[in-house]
């Protein structure tokens, strides 16, 4: 006999989209911290063992996260994220196929205040990322310093994080038997100091890093556009030369975070607080771009190659800005 569950109603089911997403942010705004305080207030408690197994095993492990890390797909595949796909909602749209006899490497834009669309999208199976691309296995690329924290490192391994270096990247695109997608946020902490609602500004001009990676390894590079990342926060002012995005880039290069400060909605109310706006986040993934693998490539070959990503990009973001309710007269802006 097949039993049937009820529906959830619609309350209940805006409270768990809710919950979903809090519990995201607080991940990355305080779990990290908790973890650090609760690794080393175990050494003072009759549980210290805990922490000294933990360290010994950090010691063995501390190569994981730059060898493609340790995904787990209960957790990729966790009811959660698809709870949090329905805030906004959030989704994933493919317009070319990818062969998984290949590599490929995606510039993700914009960074946004928070890569809500980068990780649902590419961190979880919420938004079918398997079932659009079948056998591709995604990476997403986030600031080492975040791998250097006790239990939290094993949390980000759990969704196909990695450290964003060289050697990192490198372990995944080398791989000969394909089938892998590393994504970069190409744009970095420094982009979301400018992620407002309506803004349109990529900090890409001079951003070539990724380029010359995809060349050494020979891998296509695929860009793919964000619409929606920027309008689920607003933040505070901070035009360039003014004092506080002076103090955002001195805490950028202390710290190697750009600490925006953002606002929204609360969890009980609409006026403030540091809850994302619902609305809707869409990446649009582009078309595979060849590269002709060259280990030593000059400049001038990285600057072609560069330029044609841009213009891809621009075409990618022309040809579909209508069906997210951008203005016609908008466009992107590299910086």
């Amino acid at each position: 006999m097949k039993v049937e569950f009820a529906p959830l109603s619609v309350p209940l089911q805006r409270r768990l989209q809710t919950a979903s997403v809090a519990q995201w942010i607080f991940s990355f705004l305080c779990l990290a911290l908790c973890c650090t305080a609760a690794f080393i207030a175990l050494f003072f408690t009759r549980f210290w063992l805990v922490s000294a197994l933990y360290a010994a095993w950090w010691l063995i492990d501390r190569e994981k996260p730059s060898k493609g890390g340790r995904r787990s797909h209960v957790l990729r595949n966790c009811i959660v994220w698809k709870y949090m796909r329905d805030y906004f909602p959030i989704s994933l749209v493919k317009t070319a196929e990818l062969d998984p006899r290949q590599n490929y490497l995606v510039g993700f834009h914009p960074h946004g205040v928070l890569p809500a669309g980068a990780f649902l999208n590419f961190c979880t199976e919420a938004s079918g990322f398997s079932k659009l691309f079948p056998g591709i296995t995604p990476h997403l690329m986030m600031l080492s310093t975040w791998f250097h924290i006790p239990f939290f490192r094993d949390y980000l391994m759990s969704g196909g994080l990695i450290p964003s270096d060289k050697e990192s990247a490198s372990y995944v695109l080398q791989k000969p038997e394909g089938g892998n997608l590393l994504t970069i946020i190409v744009g970095g902490a420094q982009e979301a100091l400018d992620a407002r609602p309506g803004s349109f500004t990529l900090l890409l001009k001079n951003r070539k890093g990724f380029v010359r990676l995809a060349i050494q390894h020979g891998t296509p590079l695929v860009p793919a556009f964000s619409f929606g990342e920027n309008d689920v926060f607003d933040q505070v002012k901070n035009p360039k030369g003014s004092w506080l995005r002076r103090t955002q880039h001195w805490l950028q290069q202390i710290m190697g975070i750009s600490l925006p400060l953002f606002h929204a909605r609360g969890i009980f109310q609409y006026s403030f607080g540091l809850m994302p706006y619902r609305r809707p986040i869409c990446t649009v993934v582009g078309k595979p771009i060849p590269v002709q693998k060259k280990h030593r490539p000059s400049e001038e070959e990285v600057d072609q190659l560069h330029q044609k990503y841009l213009d891809e990009l621009s075409k990618l973001f022309e040809k579909h800005k209508a069906k997210y309710n951008v203005p016609e007269d908008s466009h992107l802006e590299f910086i």
